[in-house]
């Protein structure tokens, strides 16, 4: 029967674990646990490719339990009932160890049945997510389990893998692999941190090359080939797709455009325009602001014009964008001044309106007068003092002028006229 090479390879024992020294390292307490056979329920929370699935294996062989797998995406409460009645039996004399996959998508009631089981210690849970566990995975299950981070697997680490992968394969087929400068390295980097897909890269292009006696090529334009878009982390609605937004908020923000341009390029690449487009013009108003509020209708121009090309042509606009705004001035000050008026709006300060700037439907313009309005138009400069906000709130300042010349010659500005 076939056997993929990523399950050839899986790892028996934690050394040979890639990339999760935080956790396994010599010392690191997941490692310490597992070593003194005192493993409690876990959440294992990372990407694909990480080791979840092999540390589970490695902790029930090491702690001698009986392992039961279940994915929680085909897996219904009765499989669960299945497991319980086995518990106190000859099947499992010394408990049962619960490899859940994917716990996010079991319903509450689902994850509730495993509680009575986990708290007397008969069913010890490993459950595995990709998304974040502290939002889809239920208190009552978090409250029991200690959640372990799972990194993604650096390319240091993914090369370690993938040589191993190739002299592997090499003594299996009793073949010589010749690469060509590079390779290995780039089926390390384009595996985005995982080793299933490594392998995997590994396995067909062993499988597709043609054999020259005892020798066969590994060349670059196959691993290319094979690699192709593997590295891309951006699920549609996952972490993984937020993550890249906010990295590219962040970026921009923090004024790197090289960074900014990087993270742009991961969500186009990943086929998330759309989402790029919108964090665009969120940035343009929120981080860039008032510095220069030109950028405003600027970025929404970028942004309808590559929507109406599309890809591959409507990256020139989106990079354009994305390094102005990167190296634009930044000021956060309007949607601030907002932000503080929503909260006082949020905890009932106001009260009414001032009598002079109501709109009294019956009065003439005349009338309008006789309110005490104002009109700022008749008095130099366009400006005269006069009460606007609710008598509760009077003296309250939302907006304060940002650090940048533009707000700052506006502060200047109007300094200058109401001192006058």
């Amino acid at each position: 029967m076939y056997q993929p090479l990523a399950d050839l390879l899986r790892p028996r024992n934690l050394d040979e674990v890639y990339g999760q020294e935080h956790i396994l390292g010599k010392g690191a307490v997941l490692r310490r646990l597992i070593d003194a056979g005192n493993v409690p329920n876990m959440v294992f929370y990372g990407p694909s490719g990480t080791g979840k699935t092999t540390v589970a294996n490695i902790i029930a062989q090491q702690t001698n339990r009986t392992l039961y797998k279940l994915n929680a995406t085909t897996a219904s409460t009765a499989d669960i009932r299945q497991i319980v009645s086995e518990l106190d039996t000859f099947l499992a004399p010394n408990g049962v160890l619960l490899y859940l996959d994917e716990i996010q998508s079991f319903n509450k009631k689902q994850q509730q049945s495993l509680l009575e089981h986990i708290e007397n210690g008969k069913i010890t849970l490993i459950a595995s997510t990709t998304e974040n566990p502290y939002f889809y995975v239920f208190n009552a299950i978090l409250s029991r389990s200690t959640v372990f981070e799972f990194k993604q697997i650096s390319s240091a680490a993914a090369l370690q893998a993938v040589r191993r992968a190739v002299g592997f394969m090499e003594e299996r087929l009793a073949l010589k692999a010749i690469a060509e400068e590079g390779t290995l390295e780039y089926i390390a980097g384009a595996c985005g941190g995982d080793l299933r897909k490594a392998m995997n890269a590994v396995e067909v292009l062993f499988g597709a090359a043609v054999p020259e006696g005892d020798i066969i090529h590994i060349t670059m334009a196959d691993t290319k080939l094979v690699t192709q878009k593997s590295a891309i982390r951006a699920d549609r609605d996952g972490d993984n797709h937020y993550d890249l937004l906010s990295a590219l908020q962040k970026s921009i923000r923090g004024s790197d455009p090289d960074a900014a341009v990087h993270y742009l390029a991961r969500l186009l690449e990943a086929g998330q325009m759309q989402s790029a487009c919108r964090r665009l013009m969120v940035i343009a108003a929120e981080d860039v602001g008032l510095a220069f509020p030109q950028i405003i209708p600027i970025v929404n121009a970028c942004v309808d014009m590559a929507l109406k090309l599309g890809m591959p042509e409507a990256r020139i606009p989106l990079g354009d964008a994305a390094v102005l705004m990167a190296t634009s001035p930044k000021s956060n000050s309007g949607h601030l001044a907002l932000d503080m008026a929503l909260e006082d709006v949020r905890k009932g300060k106001g009260g009414d309106f001032p009598r002079h700037l109501q709109n009294m439907h019956a009065d003439s313009f005349t009338m309008e007068r006789e309110q005490g309005y104002l009109y700022p138009h008749d008095y130099p400069n366009h400006w005269v003092k006069q009460q606007y906000l609710p008598d509760a709130l009077v003296g309250t300042t939302y907006y304060e002028y940002g650090p940048n010349k533009l707000e700052q010659a506006a502060k200047q500005y109007w300094d200058g006229i109401k001192k006058q």
